[in-house]
């Protein structure tokens, strides 16, 4: 008898795994994804931010009152109150003016009228760009937390 001779085809053996287009398609999507997270993340952290400056300034502020209650003066730094080292959360100092210590009106701040926002100290943060100039309608002072009618109003100089 003879064998018979019988040729048998390889199996056919698919290798597992990604195409590039699949890859592609997958970098795409996330992408896509941190574009649109990306921006509302930065939103939240900017707002964090003044949110902070807001409960430093409302702070400080009241430590500048108390230190009038108890000397019948207010400070001339905000080292007297123990917060001169203090940075608002763009890494600048606090800025503090005592009215008495000051001739005219030049560096108060100002409304959109150019009428002083407090009548005995001002206390403000300079913001995201860490400029300012007395006039609230100013650019570089929309951004500026500020502390205005004497501690009636605690926010961004926009706001106000």
């Amino acid at each position: 008898m003879k064998a018979a001779c019988r040729l048998r085809a390889a199996p056919i053996v698919r290798a597992s795994g990604f195409t590039l287009v699949e890859i592609l398609i997958v970098i795409a999507i996330l992408l896509t994804i941190a574009a649109l997270a990306i921006p509302t993340y930065l939103a939240a952290i900017d707002q964090a931010r003044i949110a902070r400056a807001v409960a430093d300034i409302r702070t400080i502020g009241n430590g500048v009152l108390g230190y009038e209650v108890i000397n019948q003066q207010y400070p001339d730094t905000l080292d007297q109150v123990g917060y001169g080292a203090n940075l608002d959360p763009w890494g600048n100092p606090y800025q503090y003016l005592n009215f008495a210590s000051t001739n005219g009106k030049g560096k108060m701040r100002k409304d959109r009228f150019l009428v002083p926002i407090n009548s005995y100290f001002d206390l403000y943060s300079m913001g995201k760009d860490g400029q300012t100039v007395p006039p609230l309608t100013a650019p570089v002072s929309k951004d500026d937390v500020i502390w205005a009618n004497d501690g009636g109003f605690i926010g961004r100089a926009s706001d106000y």
